[in-house]
């Protein structure tokens, strides 16, 4: 892949082929310490022809901080023109993506280092159980924790901002047997974050899987130089590499930068663009 540092404009012209963005309503008992259930909502992108014949890999996709679940496809629907065009050129294969929101609307949700870590038990239990049981994935509608873990491979997670430092805290160190891929967009801890202990973490994480037979198929992080975000995510992943043997980059490992990107959604849909164009592969 040749990494590109604007969008491509055939991306973003109108597409004869489009997929269509569905409505999931799911519940959780994750916040049960709350004394009830919660019922929460995501939007899934289904591919143009879309078939439950077909089994489809799936991209859980997760916002940043003081939006919601609209942010990827209601707020920016050229989010949507860009996957169409580039399932229909063959960019990357059709998959589903599924992108929900770890909010609750609580005061729980204004801290920012619970929300991120706490999400893993929604994902594990209530997210992926309700995405997978409802679309034709590899799992083949078997959302029995053994078998979340044997298609784990057919799984990815990204998130750009507080959604970047859930990809590592709820997705990759909480639910490592569950994904192969991640996508960091912009961050790793936050400006505030024990980056040692970033390091200390991905190790743990990496090696651990490995002792399980569960590789890493790809980290791909990604950031703009000028984001407020870069200095803290490349000084984690610089200190990372050389002490986990199991990051190989090229191999399984990548940091894509864009010269001048800032912390916005221009930079943010094309590490999306890039991110698919790795992932499943």
């Amino acid at each position: 892949m040749e990494y590109v540092f604007e969008m491509p404009a055939a991306m973003l012209k109108e597409c004869g082929k489009c997929g269509t963005v569905e409505r999931l309503e799911y519940d959780t008992e994750t916040y049960e310490e709350n004394g009830h259930e919660m019922h929460k909502g995501a939007w899934v992108y289904v591919p143009y022809g879309y078939t439950s014949e077909k089994k489809y890999n799936v991209l859980y996709l997760l916002h940043g901080g003081g939006v919601n679940e609209d942010w990827w496809f209601k707020r920016f629907p050229d989010t949507v023109t860009i996957l169409d065009n580039m399932m229909a050129e063959g960019i990357c294969e059709p998959c589903i993506i599924a992108a929900p929101t770890y909010y609750r609307g609580e005061e729980a949700d204004r801290n920012a280092d619970y929300i991120t870590e706490h999400f893993h038990y929604e994902l594990r239990k209530d997210l992926i159980p309700a995405v997978e049981s409802q679309y034709s994935t590899y799992a083949c509608g078997d959302v029995s924790e053994a078998n979340l873990i044997a298609t784990r491979d057919h799984r990815a997670f990204a998130g750009l901002s507080l959604g970047s430092m859930t990809t590592y805290r709820a997705a990759f160190y909480n639910n490592y047997d569950l994904f192969a891929w991640y996508g960091p967009f912009s961050g790793c801890c936050g400006p505030f974050g024990n980056r040692d202990n970033e390091v200390e973490r991905i190790c743990k994480t990496l090696a651990e899987g490995e002792a399980k037979g569960l590789p890493l198929r790809y980290l791909f992080c990604c950031n703009g130089d000028q984001d407020i975000a870069f200095e803290e995510h490349i000084e984690i992943m610089t200190k990372a590499v050389p002490v986990c043997p199991q990051l190989r980059p090229k191999e399984n490992y990548d940091f894509f930068i864009i010269p001048g990107g800032v912390h916005d959604m221009k930079a943010w849909q094309l590490h999306l663009y890039h991110a698919l164009q790795v992932f499943f592969r």
